[in-house]
């Protein structure tokens, strides 16, 4: 992830492959130089109470190796699966796109970036569940 900025708010936390880092009391900026870091902001990652729809599984398993919790090669299957199995139902343009860059992102080993573009689909997902309940 050669070039990444995170911008941090005042104590917001954010994990660099496998430590807490927390900031201080001012907002900040941090350029990872590190290829392949594996980044997640604390604030947007889903705890596993939370991972009960497909979308958030898939998100999920991308977010266990960016945590250090999986292994990439075991993941990368899993996530390419989910990928396949979501591109089944979310048929439209936009998710299309969105599930191409993922997939695109996985094969790469890019998982912060995969990760990403499935967070993208997260809001349509919910729109779609909400729709059915009614």
């Amino acid at each position: 992830m050669s070039g990444l900025v995170l911008k941090l708010g005042p104590k917001e936390r954010v994990l660099i492959n496998g430590a807490v880092i927390e900031n201080g009391d001012r907002r900040s900026r941090l350029s990872i130089v590190t290829p392949n870091a594996n980044i997640l902001r604390l604030r947007d990652a889903i705890h596993p109470e939370e991972v009960n729809t497909p979308v958030r599984r898939v998100c999920y398993i991308a977010q266990l190796v960016l945590s250090g919790d999986a292994q990439k090669e075991d993941a990368k299957l899993q996530l390419l699966r989910g990928i396949e199995q979501l591109s089944q139902v979310l048929t439209d343009h936009d998710s299309r796109t969105l599930l191409t860059t993922a997939s695109e992102e996985v094969l790469d080993g890019k998982y912060y970036q995969a990760l990403k573009a499935l967070r993208g689909l997260l809001p349509r997902e919910e729109r779609l569940l909400a729709a059915a309940r009614v």
